[in-house]
This record gives C-alpha cells, sequence and structure tokens, in this order.
C-alpha cells in the first residue's frame, strides 16, 4: 500500500477486500508491478519470535519429524538455557509438546532424540499466508507467472 501511494508501483489487480482510513476505502493490491526495481535492503535480518521458527521448520518437530498446527507446537532450546545455552537461531528449533516434555532439561543426545536439522539463521521467510509447498499460488497471480 505504501509503495502504491508513493506512485512506486502499478496495481494489476486487486483483492475483493477492502481496506479503511477515516477518509476513504482502498480496495487491496493483489498484484502490482514495480515501475522501477527496488533494490532491497542487505542489511535487515528475520526477526527471532516463535512464529520464524516454525516457519523456518516448517511446522515440523525436530525430534519426531511430525508435521503439527501451530497451536500444538513448542520452542526447544537444543542446548538448554540452564546448560548455558542461549535464545538464538543456532539454539532454537521447533518441537511438539510430546518431544519437547521427553527431552526436558537434557541435550538431545542424553534424551535419545536426533535433530531432523541442525538450526540455522535463516536469511529470509516465506509469507506466512502463502503455502508455496503445495504450490497453491493466489488466482490473481497465475496470468503473471510463468507456466509451472
Amino acid at each position: 500500500m505504501v509503495l502504491w501511494f508513493q506512485d512506486k508501483v502499478e496495481v494489476l489487480e486487486f483483492h475483493a477486500t477492502t481496506v479503511s482510513s477515516p477518509q476513504r476505502t482502498y480496495a487491496l493490491p493483489a498484484v502490482i508491478r514495480l515501475k522501477q526495481y527496488i533494490r532491497p535492503y542487505l542489511s535487515l535480518s528475520v526477526r527471532l519470535s516463535r512464529q520464524n521458527i516454525f516457519l523456518r521448520d516448517n511446522h515440523i518437530c525436530q525430534y519426531c519429524y511430525d508435521k503439527f498446527a501451530e497451536k500444538k507446537l513448542t520452542i526447544d532450546h537444543v542446548v538448554p538455557l540452564s546448560k548455558g545455552g542461549r535464545h538464538e537461531w543456532t539454539n532454537v528449533v521447533t518441537a511438539c509438546s510430546w518431544c519437547n516434555n521427553r527431552k526436558g532439561d537434557k541435550s538431545p543426545e542424553k534424551a535419545n532424540l536426533k535433530l531432523l536439522s541442525p538450526p540455522e539463521k535463516p536469511r529470509w521467510l516465506p509469507n506466512r499466508d502463502l503455502d508455496l509447498d503445495g504450490n497453491v499460488l493466489p488466482n490473481s497471480w497465475r496470468p503473471y507467472l510463468a507456466a509451472r
């Protein structure tokens, strides 16, 4: 919306959904085209948050390898905080409640658990509302994308 108001993009398609200000109502852009290339900020980093950890790990418990709804997931510190671990990207993983309780205040090895993949700091994360794994794209995007 900001880029649209700054006249930096051309709106090609609109959603049926609208947003309102005290004076006006606007249709939400669904497909936009940049009028000029905008270089991305390279210094921005992905914020460490519960939802972003789940996105990074694709909502998969890193110990039992099953996929869960967000409400059924917890955050586990691979090296527990009580054992000197830190709350940072390289020490937090998605875990289901059962596995997190089983691991408790131990290392994965001592709890006889194996991580699906070592935790890393992501450079970017997909939008939470897009199901790119299932190749489900908004219909309004299809005419603008190369055939898959």
